[in-house]
């Protein structure tokens, strides 16, 4: 049985989570691939704001294809993590416990995830289009010109995912 989870994930709850386990997220969470990592992180190295408020937000690594008529969004399925492994833990630092993808993740990764008590789970690749119809509202909010890679909010109601790995480090794979 899947637990539910909403947006923003207070401290406990996603503390409680085990590697894992299965859940279904709703609220906004926010989209971002490596592109946009870039940027943020470039953004934090030269004191400038980011693009939306990362403290206790979560961020799903995507680059959704082009919506459809009467479609919210195209296909949303996950993108490789390790892409991101560079620019995480900066993010955590600002308070960003929530990372959304697919594949593993490094040991440093696992370090930095460990001492912010963040958690990483696992949306499931190739069920892009199955994933689009949890996604009831998008807008791109920054970066506009990366185009699919744009940083998005999105709100998701009964998004699935797997904990990968959990704030104690305990993994799936």
């Amino acid at each position: 049985m899947e637990k539910k989870l909403t947006t923003p994930i207070n401290d406990q709850t996603r503390e409680s989570l085990i590697a894992g386990e299965e859940v279904l997220i709703s609220g906004y969470i926010y989209t971002g691939r490596d592109a946009a990592h870039k940027l943020m992180g470039e953004a934090i190295d030269n004191n400038e704001p980011l693009p939306f408020d990362v403290n206790q937000q979560a961020i799903y690594y995507v680059g959704p294809t082009p919506a459809k008529p009467n479609q919210v969004i195209g296909a949303c399925g996950p993108t490789s993590s390790y892409r991101m492994d560079s620019y995480s833990p900066k993010l955590m630092e600002k308070g960003l416990k929530v990372m959304i993808g697919k594949g593993p993740r490094s040991n440093e990764f696992i370090g930095e995830l460990k001492k912010n008590k963040a958690v990483y789970l696992l949306a499931i690749g190739g069920l892009g289009a199955k994933l689009s119809q949890t996604v009831k509202e998008n807008k791109v909010i920054a970066y506009s010109h990366l185009e699919s890679e744009a940083v998005r909010q999105l709100k998701v109601v009964d998004f699935p995912a797997i904990v990968a790995i959990d704030s104690k480090g305990n993994t799936v794979f």
